[in-house]
């Protein structure tokens, strides 16, 4: 029998401990994703990115040279340890002010951080925090379409008037006792604010909504949706609504879910369209 040692091929010495160099340089996109990362310290930073994600790591500070990266648009901290003090100097990285989207959801922060330098943001998310305020908000830029502060300890809808291009605003999992300063909000496709202390529907009559979630809230009443006539989801349940009213003028609607209320009965949907009727009632 042939010696297995003998069979195996000779090694070459200049082999190794080889490295293999690969060329970063051109790379516009970071992932580093669950990579439980304490610090950036190892990691190479390519001069070219457009797009950082650095969600569910353990950080807990900035890197400084995030601030070089003069290309970025996209940048993640989602699920880290970043606290108010740490954020605070993003504030003065005027190199980074054509970031598009800014991602702090589900970190340390208790207050809005200041992003007035990124004039073209189009995504601001810090959702999953323990901010109490919208205080802040004033200074963020009005080309903002998307706004994520959901599961947060804010109480007023404030300092978001300017936000004249909001189409996505979700609120979500806060203390909110009262709809107002909406009005301006004539794009808003979405609005998410289930979860809340609310007790009567204000849409400061806007109608181009197609979606409005309401659920879990303190509501007792369909009354406040009649001018919502673009509206497509209606999302009510967990409420304590007795009566299905104000529902005639909304025939673009597709879904709505009153479940877990106090009805006793379905009214209030004959002008709605038979393909409406299909799936509407998830009683």
């Amino acid at each position: 029998m042939q010696n297995l040692a003998e069979s195996q091929p000779e090694r070459n010495p200049d082999q190794d401990d080889q490295t293999v160099e690969i060329d970063l340089s051109s790379t516009t996109t970071l992932d580093l994703t669950s990579f439980q990362l304490h610090d950036l310290d190892s990691v190479e930073l390519p001069p070219n990115l457009t797009e950082l994600d650095l969600t569910a790591n353990r950080l807990s500070r900035l890197d400084l040279r995030i601030a070089n990266l003069i290309n970025l648009k996209k940048l993640s901290f989602r699920q880290n340890l970043i606290d108010d003090a740490a954020i605070e100097l993003i504030s003065s990285w005027d190199s980074l002010s054509g970031l598009e989207e800014l991602v702090l959801r589900d970190n340390k922060l208790m207050n809005i951080p200041d992003v007035s330098i990124f004039k073209k943001l189009l995504v601001f998310d810090v959702s999953f925090n323990e901010i109490t305020s919208l205080h802040g908000l004033l200074k963020a830029s009005n080309t903002i379409k998307e706004l994520y502060v959901s599961k947060n300890e804010v109480t007023k809808m404030e300092e978001i008037d300017h936000l004249h291009e909001l189409q996505i605003l979700e609120l979500g999992s806060n203390r909110f006792r009262v709809m107002e300063n909406l009005q301006n909000f004539t794009k808003l496709q979405e609005l998410w604010l289930g979860r809340n202390r609310i007790k009567v529907i204000n849409l400061c009559g806007l109608g181009c909504i197609k979606k409005i979630s309401l659920q879990s809230n303190r509501l007792t009443s369909m009354i406040g949706l009649e001018e919502c006539m673009a509206l497509e989801e209606l999302y009510l349940s967990h409420n304590g609504i007795a009566k299905m009213e104000g529902l005639s003028t909304l025939v673009n609607l597709r879904v709505l879910d009153v479940s877990s209320n106090k009805l006793t009965s379905v009214n209030d949907i004959q002008n709605l369209t038979r393909q409406s009727l299909q799936i509407i009632l998830l009683l």
